[in-house]
């Protein structure tokens, strides 16, 4: 893949994760105010930018070309995180808008089985672990700062989502710094020669 496209898709990237955090409806999540953060269609917004953010990634890792082990490792982390955004985008969008019609907010109860049932928190606590060694093996082939902070962002995904709004809207933006600084990096044709002797691409 060309090194214009690799820029792209790494640009594209940072602002899919800038948008999940800032377009993201925040609330306590129970009762009328969880069904309409549920409802909104900017929670379906978010959510699809934080998957199709998920599958730039994986597309980047591969036209980077840094080896088997950190795209397999990425694609399988993509692979099983999908599912639970999935659940998590349109299952909870479900409850919130029927919760709003018929008044009944003990609807929104039903987010926890939906979220934290053992089989959709393991896959997503190895997906997102699978992700983080991925990124690791990018940014140990890059051997640039740049690499190490966009692999920053998504080691730190996890704890991310323990934190405020604020906190993750900061995360967000560390992913997008990160994106860019790579990207520039790439752009630069010495720096790409150096990366592709490194690689071995």
């Amino acid at each position: 893949m060309s090194d214009r496209k690799t820029t792209f898709l790494l640009l594209i990237t940072g602002v899919l994760f800038v948008i999940y955090p800032v377009l993201r409806p925040y609330s306590t999540e129970t009762g009328t105010a969880g069904a309409d953060a549920f409802a909104s269609p900017l929670w379906i917004a978010a959510h699809v930018s934080a998957m199709l953010g998920f599958i730039a990634l994986a597309l980047v890792v591969r036209a980077m070309q840094v080896g088997q082990f950190a795209e397999s490792a990425t694609w399988i982390g993509v692979g099983l995180l999908l599912p639970y955004y999935g659940a998590e985008t349109f299952a909870l969008n479900v409850l919130g808008v029927r919760a709003q019609e018929t008044g009944d907010v003990t609807l929104v109860d039903l987010a926890e089985p939906i979220r934290y049932g053992p089989v959709q928190v393991t896959m997503f606590g190895l997906g997102l672990v699978a992700i983080a060694v991925g990124v690791i093996a990018l940014a140990r082939e890059v051997a640039t700062w740049q690499g190490w902070v966009f692999a920053a962002g998504f080691v730190l995904f996890l704890p991310q989502f323990f934190g405020p709004p604020w906190i993750r809207v900061a995360h967000g933006l560390l992913i997008l710094v990160g994106s860019v600084a790579l990207a520039v990096k790439l752009a630069q044709p010495k720096a790409r020669q150096e990366i592709s002797t490194i690689t071995g691409a």
